[in-house]
């Protein structure tokens, strides 16, 4: 799957805060990971990061 910065992912495991949705704020050998939840940020290793990544959120334009 591709990703792109600003998309929005589910994650396996929620965060502490409750939550299991995360903007990309970086994409390359690292990903950075933002909670939407409480803010936090995470850099992860890319293939630490795709595995914990369930699925992309689809933005809808209105």
């Amino acid at each position: 799957m591709l990703y792109n910065i600003g998309d929005t992912v589910k994650t396996k495991k929620q965060h502490p805060c409750g939550s299991k949705l995360w903007e990309l704020t970086r994409v390359g050998v690292d990903f950075k990971l933002k909670c939407l939840g409480c803010g936090h940020v995470v850099l992860l290793p890319r293939e630490k990061a795709l595995k914990a990544i369930t699925k992309k959120i689809e933005k809808k334009d209105n």
